[in-house]
């Protein structure tokens, strides 16, 4: 499987790159009425250079010189003649100082029903501190604006993007299939709600490589329905981790397979390496996840599976998790643990995790002895492994 997945990365890189090179006509959002002055509302603007670009049959450039670009909520709607359309960003979109009126909103900017779009450079800032304040005060708050979202979208490229304090998930791909992620910056506080900083759900062949996440929850989220996902040189810290979940939100719900994490780094945050199911029935699963050279630095749970997730007690009291987790490889860990429990296996007592190798880890806890927890999980260890295995 690691060898088929890093073929299809190689070749989709290649396909990639000369997808960027044949774009010939240039659409320049000023020509269109923006203004860089970050006071001038330039939605308008983008929309009707976008609406040109997807008129034209010709490969297009859609230039966002430097300057900060005011812009509300805005969709970028697919059907076009054009199947090669490029945003090179130079500047910086800002969203509205208010945060409620980005807050009504599902997404900040979204492609929708879109094939052959990349984004090159360039920085979103979302503002969206205002609303983490609002939230934390506990007072009358909407519930806050994806700041980029793809949905039922093919050959999608994103290369050197920065991404600033999303109200909530910074970047959504839904339903999307050949996605490339490289190169990209994600920064928002540590103690900001919900502001995952890649969510991937019913979306196959995404390769995810190169970048640094710096977020309030998880760096990457893998929702149901995902496939052949590959996620290489991540930099994760602080947030939540790298987390597969949470499943079995739904009764019928698709499964997860064919993951590989390979080479993140893990620097503070709550979790390292997760996977996560509710405590109540699906016909979800995961099969076929690698988790590979990964090295953690102070994590709380370094490597986990949680089948008992039941936040508030809601919904899910004295019920076990239906989706059956198999085939998970953990290979090549190391780091240091914050909490003495450094691999916990919580599986469910109806389908317990079956297929579950570790393979040479080393996970200390500082001045005490690391140690493994296990519920209902079947499976072996190979090589040297700290701490001792409870398969």
């Amino acid at each position: 499987m690691a060898k088929f997945s890093r073929l299809f990365y190689t070749l989709f890189f290649i396909l990639s790159v000369s997808h960027i090179s044949r774009a010939n006509i240039v659409y320049n959002v000023i020509n269109f009425g923006a203004k860089p002055d970050g006071k001038t509302d330039s939605t308008p603007a983008f929309l009707n250079a976008w609406s040109a670009a997807c008129a034209s049959s010709d490969s297009s450039t859609i230039n966002v010189p430097k300057g900060r670009y005011l812009i509300g909520s805005l969709a970028f709607k697919g059907e076009c003649k054009s199947s090669d359309i490029a945003f090179q960003i130079d500047g910086t979109l800002v969203a509205p100082a208010d945060y409620r009126v980005l807050g009504q909103a599902s997404n900040w900017l979204s492609f929708e029903g879109v094939s052959g779009v990349t984004i090159i450079g360039g920085a979103l800032d979302a503002k969206g501190s205002g609303l983490w304040a609002c939230k934390a005060a506990g007072t009358n708050c909407p519930s806050g604006a994806t700041a980029l979202s793809f949905t039922n979208s093919y050959n999608i490229r994103i290369n050197g993007l920065l991404s600033l304090n999303s109200q909530m998930y910074h970047i959504v791909f839904n339903g999307c299939q050949n996605v490339h992620v490289e190169r990209i910056k994600i920064i928002a506080s540590g103690d900001s709600p919900n502001t995952d900083g890649i969510h991937v759900q019913l979306s196959s062949n995404v390769v995810i490589v190169n970048s640094t996440i710096k977020t309030g929850d998880d760096c990457i989220s893998i929702g149901p329905g995902t496939k052949n996902l590959w996620i290489e040189h991540i930099k994760c810290g602080p947030g939540h981790g790298i987390s597969i979940g949470s499943l079995a939100k739904d009764m019928e719900e698709a499964g997860v397979q064919n993951v590989t994490v390979s080479k993140a780094i893990f620097i503070g945050t709550q979790n390292g390496l997760r996977i996560k199911s509710w405590a109540r029935p699906s016909s979800g699963f995961v099969q076929r996840v690698r988790f590979l050279g990964a090295v953690m630095q102070n994590v709380q749970n370094p490597i986990v599976i949680d089948q008992n997730y039941c936040p508030h007690n809601i919904n899910c009291p004295g019920q076990v998790s239906g989706v059956k987790i198999s085939d998970v490889l953990y290979q090549d860990i190391r780091g240091t643990s914050a909490t003495q429990i450094a691999i916990k296996f919580d599986c469910s007592a109806k389908n317990p995790c079956t297929g579950i190798r570790i393979e040479n880890v080393n996970l200390i806890y500082p001045n005490q002895v690391a140690q493994s927890f296990c519920t209902n999980a079947i499976g072996k260890t190979l090589g040297s492994v700290q701490p001792n295995g409870c398969l």
